[in-house]
């Protein structure tokens, strides 16, 4: 594999593991909330967690470009802060990936939660359990199914991004083009054996994903018995 390729897929892999960390991390606190609130906030949240689900990849990246741009409200605070500007940077790649894979991680969290029901926190309240020691030794053992999804979901959907990355990191060699762009590089130059290589391995990596998702939740693929 020529070490044009090898800098793209080191570059997507890069991006997508530290999206995923950084995802598991809010999404956690932000998906327990959900899970468990009955605040009039809970639709409106909810909602503007999916909304990446429901928008084209141009819309989320035109409107982050504008935000961390020179005259946007994170441009200009990244601007104090002395750290420039993030258009065009592997930083902005990363705070772009984390917008857009937000409900990839968010809901199946949300969901794991929302499965364990009272019961097992009750228990632990009886037994004097803390907050903190009924969510990590009840919650966090019983959602661990969730936490997989999550990450196999947050992690194959940063892999296959092109519209958001394209619009917020361009095309750099080893700084931003990510696998998806290279590929893009391919066709745009009319070499297809390049292309189909590329988009093959990819092909083949989204399937394994999916296969290993539906082994960690194999009642996903099931059919709901009738009454």
């Amino acid at each position: 594999m020529p070490d044009l390729y090898w800098g793209a897929v080191l570059l997507t892999l890069q991006l997508a593991g530290l999206t995923t960390l950084v995802l598991l991390l809010l999404g956690t606190p932000l998906g327990w909330w959900l899970a468990r609130t009955r605040s009039a906030f809970k639709g409106p949240v909810s909602a503007l967690v999916a909304l990446p689900l429901v928008l084209p990849p141009s819309v989320v990246g035109f409107y982050l470009l504008v935000a961390m741009g020179p005259n946007g409200p994170v441009g200009r605070a990244t601007q104090a802060l002395g750290l420039g500007l993030l258009p065009f940077t592997f930083g902005g790649l990363l705070v772009g990936s984390i917008c857009y894979s937000l409900p990839f991680v968010v809901q199946p969290l949300q969901n794991a939660f929302t499965a364990i029901g009272e019961a097992p926190l009750e228990a632990a309240s009886t037994l004097r359990a803390s907050p903190a020691d009924s969510f990590f030794s009840v919650v966090l053992p019983q959602a661990r199914h969730g936490y997989l999804s999550a990450a196999v979901m947050g992690f194959a959907h940063t892999v296959g991004e092109f519209g958001v990355v394209l619009m917020i990191g361009g095309n750099i060699p080893g700084q931003t083009r990510v696998l998806s762009v290279q590929i893009y590089d391919h066709v745009e130059a009319l070499e297809y054996a390049q292309a189909h290589g590329l988009a093959a391995a990819m092909l083949l990596f989204s399937f394994v994903t999916l296969l290993a998702l539906y082994g960690l939740n194999p009642q996903r693929g099931k059919p709901r018995d009738r009454a």
